[in-house]
């Protein structure tokens, strides 16, 4: 069985041809690892598949930056959870203790939360964290947030259609 190879195929076995090790190099720079690296590469290789037209590319070490360095936040952003989450079950005892697979499901959950957070407006997502998190009421939110009450209103009515629309996790 063959198959036929589009011209963007062609284009991104190219741009990895000529930058790919370039690439690795960078992210095994940014990271330390040289696993996560690879990983990462892939992961940018394969983000970068999906574009439609690699026409045009003028600075194609620019945008692999661009692309990995998203990826390289993501990645210190999910350690970051993960590390946290980590650490506060250390607090609990052992009987309490959840499964490896219980583990797995929570921090997948969590950082399914922290990116549905992370596109939301920043005083869109303080209201929202300051009334789920700390019960605070509006008027409260206003005060810290620097805003009116009613923009608050605003700001959770904004926070709950986008949590809603992302699949029911308000």
């Amino acid at each position: 069985m063959s198959a036929v190879l589009s011209q963007s195929d062609l284009a991104v076995a190219a741009l990895y041809r000529e930058h790919g090790g370039w690439l690795r190099s960078w992210l095994r720079h940014k990271l330390g690892c040289a696993e996560s690296a690879a990983d990462l590469a892939q992961d940018t290789f394969c983000r970068i598949l999906r574009r439609e037209n690699l026409e045009g590319l003028r600075e194609p070490r620019a945008y692999l930056t661009t692309v990995a360095h998203g990826l390289v936040v993501d990645h210190w952003r999910r350690l970051e959870i993960e590390r946290a989450y980590l650490e506060a079950l250390a607090w609990q005892p052992e009987a309490l203790a959840p499964s490896p697979e219980e583990r797995a499901l929570v921090l997948e959950a969590l950082l399914e939360i922290e990116a549905l957070l992370a596109a939301l407006p920043e005083k869109v997502r303080q209201a929202f964290l300051l009334a789920q998190l700390d019960g605070l009421g509006y008027r409260e939110i206003g005060e810290r947030l620097g805003v009116s009450e009613r923009m608050v209103k605003k700001y959770m009515a904004r926070a709950m259609l986008h949590c809603l629309l992302a699949g029911g996790v308000a």
